[in-house]
């Protein structure tokens, strides 16, 4: 069994839930309007990317092996576009947003593993 099983990518995702409240909870309560913004963006794309994460977990228990791909995707595209937002809105400098658009990228990836995945459950 390897490191990247199901279990681990589950849990990872609920991390990634856990950090993205927790970011949105901060930018509702504490964080200047602009940092506010940044915040409250990269909360919505990691949560979201963690529901796609426990979304690929249930692909692979229903035979899609394929969507155990899915995961490092997601999971990547919450860390450099989640976190290049939430570096920014606490002060990182501007040069980093340059990694924003790699986590875009990486989001999308991931779903279209995921949409390749899918042709592999039966009909």
């Amino acid at each position: 069994m390897g490191i990247w099983v199901r279990r681990n990518w589950m849990t990872l995702g609920a991390v990634s839930g856990f950090v993205a409240v927790a970011v949105g909870a901060f930018a509702a309560h504490g964080a200047e309007p602009r940092a506010a913004e940044l915040l409250r963006t990269g909360a919505t794309y990691g949560f979201m990317h963690s529901m796609a994460t426990f979304a690929s977990a249930t692909f692979m228990q229903v035979g899609a092996r394929r969507a155990r791909f899915a995961p490092a995707f997601f999971l990547s595209g919450v860390v450099l576009f989640s976190g290049s937002l939430y570096a920014l809105a606490l002060g990182a400098p501007r040069w980093l947003g340059m990694i924003t658009p790699v986590g875009g990228l990486s989001f999308l990836v991931g779903w279209a593993v995921l949409a390749w995945a899918a042709r592999g459950v039966d009909p």
